[in-house]
């Protein structure tokens, strides 16, 4: 089946959290969180290096959106239930629909840091990809030295296959950055 034909529910819940696929007008939410996390993820993440400008978001979520719709890439943000909050985003990128083999990417929202949240959607998004869409790989990359990061895949029962030294530049272009790779297959 080719991959614009392949469905995906309304929303992925957890005992907390929904999980929806990003869609227009949700830009303002984006903007709002990332000015409040900006310090915590510019480290990390290229769209937080400069400050945020809510037109760019929007435009950028608008892309992420077709590119959901063609099931090239597939954004979701993250909700909590009981009040509609917007937590952060997480998604399967980097989709070999072949395979099928995803990778999971995550950031959040440091208002909402500490509570577990970015596990809980993980755990579930996983879940998911391999129920689901019967994957047959999921993969989490992140920087060693981003702990925060590293975690959620350790939480999870990921394996650490391998570190790629010298694998990609830091967000800011002043030096070079590892790469762990953390994996889970089916058996």
């Amino acid at each position: 089946m080719k991959a614009i034909l392949k469905d995906f529910p309304e929303r992925i819940e957890t005992e907390r959290l929904y999980m929806r696929p990003c869609r227009p007008g949700d830009g303002y939410d984006v903007h709002r969180a990332i000015l409040h996390s900006r310090d915590q993820l510019k480290e990390w993440l290229p769209f937080a290096i400069h400050e945020p400008v809510l037109e760019n978001i929007e435009e950028n979520i608008r892309s992420a959106y077709a590119d959901f719709i063609l099931k090239e890439d597939i954004r979701l943000h993250i909700y909590r239930k009981k009040d509609d909050a917007f937590i952060g985003s997480t998604g399967l990128h980097r989709i070999n629909w072949n395979v099928p083999k995803f990778e999971i990417g995550y950031w959040i929202d440091t208002r909402h840091s500490k509570q577990g949240y970015i596990t809980e959607s993980v755990c579930a998004l996983t879940d998911f990809a391999f129920d689901y869409y019967q994957a047959k790989r999921v993969e989490i990359r992140c920087d060693p030295s981003n702990l925060n990061s590293r975690r959620i895949p350790e939480k999870l029962g990921f394996i650490l296959e391998a570190i790629l030294r010298n694998d990609s530049i830091s967000v800011d272009g002043k030096s070079v950055r590892d790469t762990c790779v953390f994996s889970k297959i089916t058996k």
